[in-house]
């Protein structure tokens, strides 16, 4: 059983296993597919796996560009499993969240992957942040959240004694599991029932066949020619693109729009020193300030037991750019031409500026910090790693909030449904939004 494994045994022995059966699934089968789905991260792998559990009839292939599989945004988010609370009430993201969070414990419950419903404090530490905390509050009633409640500053003090506040949303049904596991454990599932996973295999080009291979009785059945940067090829009737950062490249090398663009933003992260680690038992959180784009400092416990601080988010020069000095020309060029990038730096200038700077001094973060843990000091931290987050914006700054899914027009454009953004909390959505992703390709495609 895996519960008898550490997680990160577990990681290991999952990515060996799936790296070997993939090169020999590849190099056994015609190169001809019913679907294929480009993109191995959690979205991808979790969507796999719920289209060939649906249609075990169909052949079915993941691509992925790298060696392994979940090595992105998978692996290098914060480990928490989102019970829903943020999020526009009637939006895909609270309903997915919602239901994905349930499934999600019932997943790892069934499977042995190890997790922790460890709880979240959403902390007011100003009267002023109290209206937005009941707001919150209001906002988790109506997404279903379960068990929510407003805590007072003696009861926050029980649940983190080292934690000061005012008031509070706690939040019992958060928890934490490592998100790389849990999309390794997906793949498993897709190749143990027949599904074939290629990785090195970075897609450049996706185009209709203008004829059908030579030698072949098939004609025209697999239409659709998924070439690699390698010049290997793929064929298959239909295409589901899971590409993260790369989303926006991918529905363009399809023929489809470039709207919404992804911009990647870093996220460093600081961690607390071992000594230090009982001074945070649960997940805790700021009141989120309208004013500002993403959700600030917290306080993130992990699975291997130690704790995380932060993120910051400043724009990364690279979109795989995990280092503060990673460059790409590209994607330096594509993301400082954007427009929407222009205009979301002109409405944020202060507050951009105030994450660089929290980025470059680790007491600056702490300062932060330190409203919720006042005992916490500059030396009980060290810097940690980084994670970076695909972002969608429109052309005029607006963040894309919520998820979006679309394909094209033509014969191409017909047979591809791309998921272009799919920001946090994918990984606590990912079976609700494989089983959305599953209906909307039986749907369009007739599976």
């Amino acid at each position: 059983m895996i519960r008898t494994f550490g997680t990160g045994s577990v990681c290991a022995r999952l990515l060996s296993q799936g790296s070997k059966y993939a090169t020999c699934r590849a190099a056994h089968h015609s190169g001809s597919f019913d679907v294929a789905i480009i993109g191995g991260g959690i979205v991808g792998l979790a969507s796999s796996r719920e289209l060939i559990l649906r249609h075990p009839n169909l052949t079915f292939t993941l691509l992925e560009k790298e060696k392994e599989l979940a090595l992105h945004q998978t692996g290098h988010n914060s480990g928490v499993i989102h019970s829903g609370i943020y999020y526009t009430p009637g939006s895909l993201k609270a309903q997915l969240c919602v239901r994905g969070a349930t499934l999600t414990y019932q997943y790892c419950q069934k499977k042995g992957v190890p997790y922790k419903r460890c709880g979240k404090l959403i902390v007011a530490v100003e009267r002023e942040e109290i209206p937005r905390l009941k707001a919150l509050y209001e906002r988790g009633q109506m997404n279903n959240v379960q068990d929510l409640r407003l805590i007072d500053a003696k009861a926050i003090r029980e649940k983190e004694p080292y934690c000061r506040g005012i008031m509070a949303l706690d939040s019992p049904n958060t928890g934490i599991v490592d998100w790389q596991l849990v999309a390794l454990t997906y793949g498993k599932d897709f190749q143990e029932v027949g599904g074939t996973v290629i990785t090195d295999f970075e897609a450049s080009d996706i185009k209709v066949a203008a004829e059908s291979p030579a030698g072949s009785a098939e004609g025209l059945k697999y239409p659709i020619i998924i070439k690699s940067s390698q010049g290997k090829e793929v064929r298959c009737r239909f295409v589901l693109t899971c590409g993260g950062l790369y989303s926006d490249r991918l529905s363009e090398i399809s023929g489809c729009s470039s709207e919404p663009r992804i911009v990647p933003f870093r996220g460093d992260y600081l961690v607390l020193k071992p000594e230090k680690n009982y001074l945070v038992r649960g997940n805790i959180y700021p009141v989120p300030n309208p004013r500002f784009p993403f959700l600030g400092f917290h306080f993130t416990p992990r699975m291997d037991g130690s704790v995380w601080l932060g993120p910051n988010a400043v724009l990364a020069f690279k979109r795989e750019g995990y280092k503060l000095f990673d460059f790409d020309t590209q994607d330096f060029i594509n993301a400082v031409s954007y427009r929407g990038l222009q205009r979301l730096v002109m409405k944020n200038i202060v507050y951009g500026m105030g994450e660089i700077y929290r980025g470059v001094f680790t007491s600056a973060q702490v300062k932060n910090l330190q409203k919720f843990i006042p005992e916490l000091n500059p030396s009980d931290v060290l810097r940690g790693p980084s994670g970076v987050r695909a972002q969608a914006l429109d052309a005029e700054g607006n963040l894309v909030d919520d998820f979006v899914f679309d394909g094209g027009k033509g014969e191409l454009g017909s047979r591809i449904l791309h998921v272009r953004n799919a920001p946090s909390p994918a990984a606590s959505s990912s079976l609700a939004i494989a089983e959305l992703i599953a209906d909307e390709m039986e749907k369009r495609f007739q599976l």
